[in-house]
């Protein structure tokens, strides 16, 4: 929904509440739509070493041997 920068300021709770509803809010200058209000993303949890230490059950011994499919490659 398209707001004017009057309404927007008066209105500022109320649009945010749209926009985190996931509303699309969009104010303009006239005519003009000039910006968009949008939900700021949740900041994902930063990567641990050894996050996945005990996620692998099984390797196979030749896990790291040449594939056959891929010998003609490695001549």
């Amino acid at each position: 929904m398209q707001y004017t920068v009057h309404e927007a300021k008066t209105n500022l709770s109320k649009l945010i509440r749209l926009a985190l509803a996931g509303e699309e809010v969009i104010i303009a200058r006239g005519d003009e739509p000039v910006v968009m209000l949008v939900p700021v993303a949740a900041e994902k949890p930063q990567r641990r070493i050894g996050g996945a230490k005990g996620f692998i059950l099984y390797m196979a011994d030749d896990f790291d041997a040449p594939l056959e499919e891929f010998a003609e490659y490695m001549e």
